[in-house]
């Protein structure tokens, strides 16, 4: 008989899987005649009500949790070697493919190894589901599921020009592979120093180590940074495609506006000394830490 947290990954699993069919159904049938934007972003909204659906029948919103880590996985390869690449640098489309590859790989296992189960829903959702009542499904279906999918969908918007146009590599993808590298590896790092803390902490402990002494939320960096490295490679694809550039602004100013200070909120109440903390230690860009 498998494990709670088998059962939940079996589930998770399926609902992906499901997933898969419909978002190719509605990119078929879209076809050619709709601008190749639109209709990734019509697979894309397919894609997460499928997903909905099975958060709203385990009763758990944490099944999309995933989501964010694994779409990007789909689109990448699917603009890589779809009608239009053919005459894009092989170069290019390898080592964008490569660094999706390593950042969604990572942040994917990241989740699952601390996965615990469908009995388990994250904290914010509780919240939200506390203060939303019988309303909760509607907000999950906007706020927890559409939302972040719009999100990511628009970070990924360089991809479109940066698997797909024609234009010779040059010094600029030098640095988008630079920027989306390092950013993979300081988030990388920043999860393992968070995880290593999280398995020795005593109460009322504030995580000051490693990259974690000169920002709050290094994680963060880590991603933003991988979003910045990938709208680089759009510009070195198509410096005139300046759509390029809203998806990281979007998640720039969801995490600075929401994400972070929701964390920080919960880390003052949890422990009030965090509060000083912060006066001291940089939000996101790491820095050194006032005195």
């Amino acid at each position: 008989m498998p494990s709670p947290r088998a059962r939940g990954f079996l589930w998770i699993a399926a609902a992906y899987l499901a997933s898969l069919p419909v978002a190719w159904a509605v990119l078929t049938w879209l076809g050619p005649g709709v601008d190749r934007r639109w209709a990734v972003a019509g697979a894309d909204l397919a894609a997460t009500l499928v997903v909905f659906v099975f958060s709203a029948a385990l009763n758990n919103s944490s099944v999309y949790d995933p989501y964010w880590s694994v779409a990007p996985l789909a689109i990448a390869p699917y603009l890589a070697l779809g009608s239009g690449a053919e005459g894009a640098p092989v170069a290019r489309r390898v080592v964008v493919c490569v660094l999706v590859l390593f950042w969604g790989v990572r942040l994917t296992y990241n989740w699952a190894r601390g996965f615990q189960g469908l009995a388990h829903e994250d904290w914010r959702y509780v919240d939200i589901r506390a203060k939303t009542g019988r309303a909760y499904w509607a907000a999950s279906l906007a706020a927890l599921h559409l939302f972040p999918t719009v999100q990511v969908f628009l970070g990924c918007l360089p991809l479109f020009p940066a698997l797909t146009s024609a234009r010779p590599l040059g010094p600029l993808d030098v640095l988008a592979a630079t920027v989306t590298l390092g950013a993979v590896l300081v988030e990388t790092i920043a999860d393992e120093q968070l995880r290593s803390f999280r398995r020795s902490r005593r109460d009322g402990a504030i995580m000051n180590r490693g990259l974690w002494a000169y920002s709050r939320h290094p994680n963060y960096f880590g991603e933003l940074g991988f979003w910045c490295g990938l709208f680089l490679f759009g510009l070195a694809a198509d410096p005139s495609d300046l759509r390029c550039g809203v998806g990281v602004l979007a998640i720039t100013l969801m995490f600075v506006f929401a994400s972070v200070p929701m964390l920080d909120r919960r880390s003052v109440a949890r422990r009030p000394a965090y509060a000083e903390h912060m006066k001291r230690v940089s939000m996101l860009v790491p820095w050194w830490p006032r005195r």
